[in-house]
């Protein structure tokens, strides 16, 4: 008999926070709940539970109609931007805003998803109201510079206290996708392969991802 040993599967980052009760989101935001429709039981086979939450809940990507009255919706989201080759950099601390000069290692040969990762430990079971977020010239740099897809270990790519949104009206203005409420704890600075498909909610401002990378070839 001959033994073949068999591929070690490659391995993955999960880069999703846990969603479930106290799930931190947005002051005034919808609180995840979850109650149970249905329980094993007699005469009943299964159990069924309803959720309600904030599309804004745990990892999510951003729809256009989140921050342009005319945009579109998650379920209308072209999926290519949320899977390929992308890069983590790390700007651990870099104060309230990534600035050029934070990710100016890391910007040679970019490859069009850019994630990245500036707490040492990502606040996923309260909510923090100085949230690093993007410098609008820092997404304005990146949309130069061909990435489609930007992502930030915070609740926010912009301030949790801005009402202007600048660094969405950039993301908005030069047709830019955005995830947010990432986990990168655990990521070493490099290339990976992303995967964090929206589900098609045709109607919904956002989406949950569950996003994971992979090794880059």
């Amino acid at each position: 008999m001959i033994c073949r040993m068999l591929p070690t599967p490659p391995r993955l980052w999960d880069i999703s926070p846990p969603v479930l009760p106290g799930s931190p989101v947005f002051p005034g935001d919808t609180a995840y709940q979850q109650a149970w429709a249905a329980s094993i039981g007699p005469g009943c086979p299964v159990n069924v539970s309803t959720l309600t939450l904030s599309p804004h809940t745990g990892a999510h990507a951003d729809a256009p109609l989140h921050y342009d009255s005319a945009g579109a919706a998650a379920g209308a989201l072209d999926l290519a931007p949320y899977i390929g080759h992308c890069r983590v950099i790390h700007a651990i601390g870099c104060g309230p805003l990534v600035q050029r000069q934070h990710i100016a290692h890391a910007l040679q040969q970019l490859p069009p998803r850019v994630l990245v990762r500036t707490y040492a430990r990502a606040p996923v079971d309260h909510w923090d109201p100085e949230l690093p977020a993007y410098a609008p010239e820092t997404v304005e740099l990146l949309a130069d510079l061909g990435v489609l897809l930007v992502g930030i270990d915070s609740a926010s790519i912009d301030p949790a206290a801005s009402k202007t949104l600048d660094s969405h009206q950039v993301i908005r203005r030069r047709g830019l996708r955005v995830l947010e409420n990432l986990v990168l704890d655990d990521v070493p600075e490099g290339d990976y392969e992303l995967i964090a498909l929206p589900l098609k909610l045709m109607a919904a401002d956002a989406s949950p991802v569950r996003a994971v990378l992979r090794p880059w070839p």
